[in-house]
């Protein structure tokens, strides 16, 4: 997809610039600049031959050449050819994508040949003076103008300065607390074992005994299985009721100073569920838990939080171990993106207002989660049976 989008973007750029112009090697620049250094042959005085090294990319290097390719040159045969250098092909690289990876570097070379013959093939036909062209053209520089406005409304909001650090830390300091807790889960209902009915099967033969020595064999017997019946609705609130009144037993015996531990391992029992899950949670800040689970934050240490109701999970028990607030030397670098994220919100806002659209001409808006209407021709209505088409 990042290619995809890299490619798209090259197409734009080409199309909008000047017509292309055969690239030519800088004064100066000579072919035997790339030969690599001669390997293989042995050091003077020592069996070993001296390592290969790369050969160095000058800027005036060629690292494209397309031959056959010479728009505005009468050059026929092996002299027609169009050569990049580094420095030429660096320029567009560094445009498009800073720091590009030598793969994707490679793709974009090769994309790069077959936009520059395109295009001026497409200028021979006059397709740059079409009224569709303008109309691209026009839109592909505002698209690009908008993303050179991104980066550098980005660049602008990344300018934070240690006072807009320092007063935002004043003023959301409790965000920087960060506490050490043990946290207790009882399951909302217990595994309920179902009552069984007795379901007798057909009989699948009659009774055939044969004795032979002191072995008898008997076919056919009445074999009775037992299908499991699912929970009444009374099981199920009985079962809840007795979750629920060991979530207020467990939560007094946390008061008391019992071990997490070993309550978290009784409610698990209780439930009848395996396994015993940890109940410490380290380095927790007010954001990492559940909005309904923050105000646990606020207690002190050796405090233990009143039971936690989840409709849909359970019965949830915390206990403060430590609290410490993170200094604001530590803090800074996490305030300064959020800073810098806040406020590059706050101005693309400003652009990306939603515009008054005639419905007549573009018809009524989509609701929150509407089907995308379908694409490509309708399909032929369908007929019933009681309407059939007539058959000449």
């Amino acid at each position: 997809m990042r290619l995809k989008c890299l490619v798209c973007l090259l197409l734009a750029s080409l199309t909008f610039g000047q017509a292309p112009t055969p690239m030519t090697p800088a004064a100066g620049a000579k072919p035997e600049q790339n030969a690599p250094a001669a390997t293989g042959q042995a050091s003077a005085g020592t069996d070993k031959a001296p390592e290969a090294k790369a050969p160095e990319v000058g800027p005036n290097d060629t690292v494209i050449t397309i031959k056959g390719f010479c728009p505005g040159s009468s050059e026929q045969g092996d002299a027609c050819k169009t050569v990049i250098t580094r420095a030429q092909f660096d320029k567009l690289a560094d445009a498009l994508q800073p720091n590009m990876s030598p793969a994707i570097r490679r793709q974009l070379a090769t994309r790069y040949s077959w936009a520059l013959k395109m295009s001026a093939d497409a200028e021979k036909r006059g397709l740059d003076k079409e009224p569709s062209f303008e109309e691209k053209m026009r839109w592909a520089r505002m698209q690009i103008l908008s993303q050179e406005l991104s980066t550098a409304l980005q660049a602008d909001s990344a300018k934070v300065t240690d006072a807009d650090v320092e007063d935002y830390y004043k003023k959301n300091e409790a965000t920087y607390e960060q506490a050490t807790l043990t946290r207790i889960f009882i399951p909302k209902t217990k595994q309920i074992t179902p009552a069984t009915t007795p379901k007798t099967a057909a009989k699948t033969g009659t009774a055939a005994g044969a004795t032979t020595g002191t072995t008898a064999t008997k076919a056919g017997t009445t074999a009775t299985a037992k299908a499991p019946a699912q929970p009444t609705e009374a099981q199920k609130k009985t079962a809840e009721e007795a979750m629920n009144k060991l979530a207020r037993s467990l939560r007094e015996r946390a008061v008391q100073g019992e071990d997490p531990d070993k309550l978290q391992k009784a409610a698990y029992t209780a439930a009848g569920l395996p396994g015993v899950p940890s109940t410490k949670l380290e380095k927790q800040r007010r954001a990492n838990l559940p909005p309904a689970h923050q105000a646990v934050m606020d207690l002190k240490p050796g405090e233990v939080s009143e039971v936690i109701t989840d409709a849909n999970s359970g019965y949830y028990i915390y206990k403060m171990v430590s609290k410490e607030t993170l200094t604001l030397e530590v803090a800074t670098p996490e305030i300064r993106k959020v800073l810098s994220s806040q406020r590059y919100r706050e101005t693309m806002q400003s652009y990306q207002s939603a515009p008054d659209l005639n419905d007549a001409y573009f018809g009524p808006a989509r609701a929150p989660g509407m089907p995308m209407p379908p694409r490509g021709p309708m399909p032929p209505p369908q007929h019933s049976p009681d309407h059939a088409p007539d058959n000449d």
